[in-house]
């Protein structure tokens, strides 16, 4: 895959199982394909998917049911847009995005915190990238991993800059 130049983020909405969550998935999916239609009118190159609106995030292992919502709304999105779709489970569930990758046309995941150690408001998030790795291998090798250096939202251990 061409890396896109210029990725737009589709913020969802509160899904089942999160403390916002208003009982109607199909609106939330409803308005993640407007925003991502919007994105693609607008010339963006690939749409990005997070679970935005679940706030407060786990540090690093998604509930089942956001796994299985984010690839309801990822399904959705690439069928409206058919651009480069990618997926980011908050807070740092690259295990998860990497599942929804697999069942999904998923060309990209994003992961927070891919190695080392990040203090965030989820307590310390530390990296997977071995099992990360590991599991792209097995299951979506196709996929591209981006990942931040030095995630916003979070400060790094005590001299690294």
């Amino acid at each position: 895959m061409d890396l896109p130049r210029l990725i737009g983020m589709v913020h969802l909405g509160p899904l089942p199982g999160s403390p916002g969550f208003t009982g109607d998935l199909d609106a939330v999916i409803a308005a993640a394909v407007s925003d991502a239609e919007i994105l693609t009118e607008a010339g963006f190159d690939a749409v990005m998917i997070e679970n935005f609106g679940d706030a407060p995030f786990f540090a690093d292992d998604a509930p089942k049911v956001t796994i299985a919502a984010l690839t309801s709304a990822v399904n959705a999105v690439y069928d409206a847009t058919r651009i480069p779709t990618g997926v980011n489970v908050l807070r740092n569930d690259g295990m998860g995005a990497l599942a929804i990758a697999a069942a999904t046309p998923a060309s990209f995941i994003r992961i927070n915190v891919l190695s080392g150690t990040m203090y965030t408001d989820q307590g310390p998030i530390v990296g997977q990238a071995a099992e990360v790795a590991r599991m792209r291998a097995a299951v979506c090798p196709d996929v591209a991993v981006m990942a931040d250096v030095f995630v916003k939202h979070a400060t790094p251990p005590a001299g690294l800059t």
